[in-house]
């Protein structure tokens, strides 16, 4: 390290100076511990709701810059990688660190199709749920689940034992959407086919009725292999952080999983696309826009599909997305709903067309961020620095105050009102 990257503080309450390096642009927040007024003071923290500007991991799995609308998967544009690969060689790249060969895309391929089988006990699980409850509800109990039939899985610092709950989780995820899907519908649940690959033996999971062999549309089957590239990963999002804390517990993946997916549910992150879809639906008509406009400037509405927490120029996400919903169109219809700004309404409209649910999009994007997850997760688990997440705080309630016996409580409530 050079050695001007440092940061010189002065602490203007003792006029100390300190020295504190610089690492990537960033400075260790114990470094700030040694700031004190005193040898009693606890010293110095950084206090950063929603960790708007606190780096929580290194990783080299993810690079995201907002400000000039740029994504890649370790090195490799997106749009590359969503213009040329299969989603499956995504994941091997988010996992491996590197593209795979023919030889070890095809292994792995059948590795993954391989666990898409489910324990006959996993469908009677589900067919416990109540006729309409929502996908993601039962998707986030039965992967939870799925560590009572795999307890092994809790061996996570073997790493033949890593290898395969990932591979595992991976390959089960579809065929628990497309279950939980169907019995929303009180549709018989569809054996995977492993010889119609990742998507399409999705597709024919969801959507197989009474033919022989279902054959799914190309062009839908390649707008959904795409689909699934974009949110394979997205660097430190409110899913993939949860997917990282839990898991420095060294809980077990599965769950791990769950609460990641349970994260992703809430309609500020995976469930942004489903509430996209139900706020045109309230909209109605281009007359009521101006109106609901205004009461989203008044603070008391939502605007949702529109803008992103990081991207600050443009979703470069949304960019090729909006090539992949003129072909879905081109064989579904035009959706009549016709702004298109990001990438979670992008994704909703195209999902519609397809003939997804709303209820189902948050599914749709638990399936490829499962990749993302244990990619972090793996991740997480062999950095040296890593540590069980424990954040501060800071704390502002009441200072130390004496009991006073229950008695007692309503008279001095009352005398000190």
């Amino acid at each position: 390290m050079p050695d001007n990257d440092t940061l010189t503080i002065t602490d203007n309450r003792t006029n100390q100076t300190y020295t504190v390096p610089i690492y990537r642009g960033t400075v260790r927040a114990m470094d700030l511990r040694q700031i004190k007024t005193g040898p009693d003071d606890f010293g110095l923290m950084t206090y950063d709701p929603a960790f708007m500007n606190t780096s929580s991991c290194q990783s080299t799995i993810t690079y995201l810059d907002g400000d000039r609308g740029i994504l890649r998967y370790r090195g490799y544009p997106i749009e590359q990688l969503a213009e040329q690969c299969s989603f499956l060689e995504v994941a091997y790249l988010l996992l491996n660190g590197e593209l795979p060969t023919a030889d070890q895309l095809e292994y792995w391929q059948c590795k993954v199709m391989r666990h898409t089988m489910t324990h006959e006990n996993v469908k009677k699980f589900m067919d416990g749920f109540h006729y309409d409850a929502h996908p993601m509800g039962i998707l986030i109990s039965t992967v939870a689940a799925l560590s009572t039939f795999y307890p092994e899985a809790k061996n996570i610092n073997d790493p033949k034992s890593r290898d395969k709950q990932i591979v595992r989780l991976i390959g089960k995820m579809p065929t628990l959407a497309a279950y939980a899907y169907r019995h929303r519908l009180g549709l018989p649940y569809i054996a995977p086919d492993p010889e119609l690959g990742y998507t399409k033996n999705y597709m024919n999971m969801l959507w197989k009725r009474t033919e022989p062999k279902y054959a799914a549309n190309p062009v839908l089957a390649r707008a959904l292999e795409v689909l699934f590239i974009l949110h394979a990963d997205h660097e430190q999002n409110c899913s993939t952080s949860t997917m990282r804390d839990v898991g420095s517990s060294h809980a077990a993946p599965v769950v791990t999983a769950a609460a990641a997916i349970a994260a992703l549910s809430g309609p500020l992150h995976g469930g942004a696309n489903e509430e996209v879809l139900r706020m045109l639906d309230e909209i109605g008509s281009n007359d009521h826009i101006p109106s609901f406009i205004q009461q989203v400037k008044d603070g008391k509405r939502k605007l949702m599909g529109f803008g992103h927490r990081v991207y600050k120029n443009y979703d470069p996400r949304a960019r090729i997305i909006k090539k992949v919903a003129e072909e879905v169109f081109e064989v579904t219809g035009r959706n009549p709903s016709k702004l298109y700004p990001n990438v979670d309404f992008y994704s909703g409209i195209i999902y519609q067309a397809m003939g997804f649910t709303p209820d189902q999009f948050t599914v749709l994007f638990g399936i490829p961020r499962t990749v993302g997850w244990l990619a972090q997760w793996q991740e997480m688990l062999q950095d040296p620095d890593t540590k069980i997440a424990r954040p501060r705080q800071v704390y502002s309630g009441e200072e130390v105050r004496d009991f006073v016996p229950i008695a007692d409580r309503g008279v001095k409530q009352l005398a000190n009102a």
